[in-house]
């Protein structure tokens, strides 16, 4: 008997969907491959409540994806298995990014990369946390960690403070200059260091071998997820931050008493600078205006005056107070704008009433935005804030009595007293800082305003010989 066509039909069609089934699954087995990760080996401080997660480019580098979690195998081993095809772009982490993986001196590593179909395990060692550092300490011996865990009331945090101490410190009786730190974690030891350390020690240690004076050096570290707010005195709508004022008053009000009661310090202004890159010049500066009275010198490489025009605005409204000395650098290869953001805040502060000899801007030719560029330039910018003589301005300058400026309407006169048809250099900044025009000017005479000097407030500074005065006014 015949089986019925309706019976031939659907077996057939079984038939079929099971062949489909198996080609779909040997399509899908021909393009994903696995790989079983297996750490053989974690860094000693490890800490054991951790866990450790792979974050790469195959779950949206999520540092701490819950279903990334290496688990212990038979043999006692932490592994995971991932599928997938082409390049694997991965690092290892305790949760977030502020507990990386980095290299043996606990810097920075590249993401690790693996390609699908070329093994189907592969063993890792973890070399070191960023956060905990690695095992090739560089640190000279007269280096130490004053406190691990410094209470920073303004906050409620707490950082890690190391301190240089000079090579007679122990031996001798005298009190020294201080220079206050950023990104402690960089200054002197490679196995703390993000990218390569500063080596303000070995430098200070072979400059002292020459018989220069050195100071005491106080690294505070960063706060790793809380650099940007820390470093920062406004916030960025990209970036946020804006607690850099709080880090500043915990230094003024907190860090330095505790030094200069606890150590030979010379207190005074005239001894006492703050140092700082990046952003970490960015705080710096603000830092160098905002406390003139506790601070007399600011090191400023490769500033991030980008993250604010704000910081413009605040140098010119706070003005010159003390004489101060501002070695601002930075090299001509990193971000665009740089080397242009350096020259506004060198006329800013002109603007602000420094004098030029307060200021060092230096332009380091194929220097990068890297730690190899700061620690080259440290000696320098040390010896010029603190070895060539007192900061201060040349006394002979007089200031704006001798020099008259009046706007009436776009006609600019200016007036200098005693000194007929001298000439003169004028320059007009926006209240940003920005440099809007340089023209030349003569005494008593009247000054047409360009066309593209829109309508608002503008500095105008002008500058002659052994003169100059900086005046805001409202262009109509």
């Amino acid at each position: 008997m015949n089986k019925p066509l309706q019976i031939i039909n659907i077996q057939q069609n079984m038939k079929n969907l099971f062949t489909l089934l198996v080609a779909c699954m040997i399509s899908l087995f021909a393009w994903a491959d696995t790989v079983t990760m297996i750490v053989v080996s974690i860094p000693e401080n490890t800490p054991p409540q951790d866990n450790i997660y792979v974050a790469g480019n195959f779950n949206g580098w999520a540092p701490g994806d819950p279903n990334s979690i290496l688990m212990e195998n038979s043999n006692g081993r932490l592994d995971i298995t991932l599928t997938g095809e082409g390049t694997l772009e991965f690092k290892f982490t305790r949760g977030d990014w502020a507990k990386v993986e980095g290299n043996e001196n606990g810097g920075y590593l590249p993401n690790r990369t693996f390609t699908f179909g070329t093994a189907d395990t592969l063993e890792i060692t973890i070399l070191s946390w960023e956060d905990l550092g690695g095992n090739n300490h560089t640190a000279a011996e007269n280096v130490i960690v004053m406190d691990e865990d410094f209470y920073m009331p303004q906050l409620d945090r707490y950082r890690r403070i190391w301190l240089y101490l000079p090579p007679d410190y122990d031996s001798a009786t005298k009190e020294y200059s201080v220079l206050y730190m950023h990104d402690g974690q960089n200054l002197f030891d490679a196995a703390t260091a993000f990218a390569g350390e500063w080596e303000v020690d070995e430098t200070l240690n072979e400059m002292y071998s020459d018989g220069k004076e050195v100071p005491i050096v106080v690294g505070i570290d960063n706060g790793g997820g809380e650099r940007i707010d820390e470093y920062t005195p406004w916030a960025n709508p990209d970036y946020g931050g804006g607690d850099g004022d709080l880090y500043a008053q915990f230094i003024v009000e907190t860090l330095k008493p505790f030094i200069d009661e606890n150590y030979r310090t010379k207190p005074g202004r005239e001894f006492t600078g703050v140092m700082g890159s990046s952003l970490g010049a960015l705080i710096s500066h603000y830092i160098g205006i905002k406390y003139q009275d506790v601070f007399s010198k600011a090191g400023i490489f490769s500033p991030s005056y980008w993250f604010t025009g704000d910081i413009y605005n605040y140098t010119y409204e706070t003005g010159k107070q003390h004489d101060m000395r501002f070695y601002i650098m930075g090299g001509t290869e990193e971000t665009t704008g740089l080397l242009e953001e350096m020259n506004a805040m060198a006329d800013t502060l002109q603007a602000a009433g420094f004098n030029a000899d307060e200021m060092e801007l230096k332009v380091v030719e194929g220097g990068q935005h890297h730690e190899a560029l700061w620690q080259q330039e440290f000696a320098r910018a040390y010896e010029w804030m603190y070895l060539e003589g007192a900061t201060g301005i040349d006394h002979t300058m007089i200031s704006e009595p001798q020099i008259e400026m009046t706007l009436n309407g776009k006609r600019l006169t200016i007036r200098k007293a005693h000194a007929p048809l001298s000439p003169l250099k004028l320059k007009i900044f926006t209240l940003s800082g920005q440099l809007a025009g340089i023209y030349g000017v003569r005494n008593n005479e009247d000054f047409l305003i360009p066309g593209h000097i829109q309508k608002g407030i503008y500095i105008f500074q002008v500058v002659g010989d052994k003169v100059q005065a900086a005046q805001k006014m409202y262009v109509p």
